[in-house]
């Protein structure tokens, strides 16, 4: 069987938090599928989180913009990198 994955993604600000009746609607949308990723640049509501965890129908991935910048850090994407920084250590054998 395909494994089919719903997406939704919203660009808020910081201060406008996604809540449950959002992650409900998108629930509901899902109809056959069972799985699905929903992305915010901004955060979810502890009410959001708990519905998303309790979920027995439907396995929810959530990602808060915080989780989204790592993922883009870690994975390099949508990145330029402009500089890179050297780190040095003393070699403490040269000076014995």
């Amino acid at each position: 069987m395909e494994n089919i994955i719903y997406l939704q993604a919203k660009r808020n600000d910081s201060g406008n938090t996604i809540g449950r009746p959002l992650l409900q609607a998108f629930v509901g949308a899902m109809q056959d599928v069972q799985k699905g990723v929903f992305i915010t640049t901004s955060t979810f509501t502890k009410e959001a989180r708990n519905y998303a965890e309790k979920q027995q129908q439907k396995n929810l991935k959530l990602i808060d913009g915080d989780l989204l910048a790592e993922l883009m850090i870690k994975y390099g994407i949508g990145l330029e990198k402009i500089q890179t920084y050297t780190v040095y250590k003393i070699n403490e054998d040269f000076f014995e």
